[in-house]
């Protein structure tokens, strides 16, 4: 599993909505701004994550966009897997994959079974307001 560039904008996103939250709908210009990305890409990244469900748009003069709920309810895993989809360490893991014909047989699935769920419990343990302490 690597994360790409999707992922971590998503992370870089959210932090900064947290950090700003109470504030009101924050323009993504300024989000890009302070973050020092692509305009584009957070827009991307802020269409998944509002499909997601992790953030209320608002268009017009004091639109732009916030947390759908309090920061400390947010894990990186759920922002991580906005951007991201599966975050599984080999596809027969992937949620909805098709069985795999060799897991019974395989010498490596418990291997990835136990990333896995490492991967998992660590991404879950993490809220957003730890990220942006």
């Amino acid at each position: 599993m690597m994360i790409t560039t999707k992922g971590r904008n998503a992370l870089k996103v959210m932090i900064d909505l947290a950090q700003h939250e109470g504030e009101g709908y924050v323009s993504l210009s300024d989000v890009a701004e302070r973050q020092k990305e692509s305009l584009k890409y957070l827009e991307y990244s802020a269409a998944q994550l509002t499909q997601a469900g992790l953030i209320i748009s608002a268009r017009g003069k004091a639109g732009g966009y916030k947390l759908a709920r309090p920061a400390q309810s947010y894990t990186a895993a759920e922002i991580l897997q906005s951007g991201e989809g599966s975050l599984a360490p080999v596809s027969c893991l992937e949620e909805g994959s098709a069985p795999c014909e060799n897991a019974g047989t395989c010498k490596t699935l418990p291997l990835f079974r136990e990333l896995d769920e490492v991967i998992m419990n660590f991404l879950t343990s993490k809220k957003l307001t730890d990220l942006i302490k």
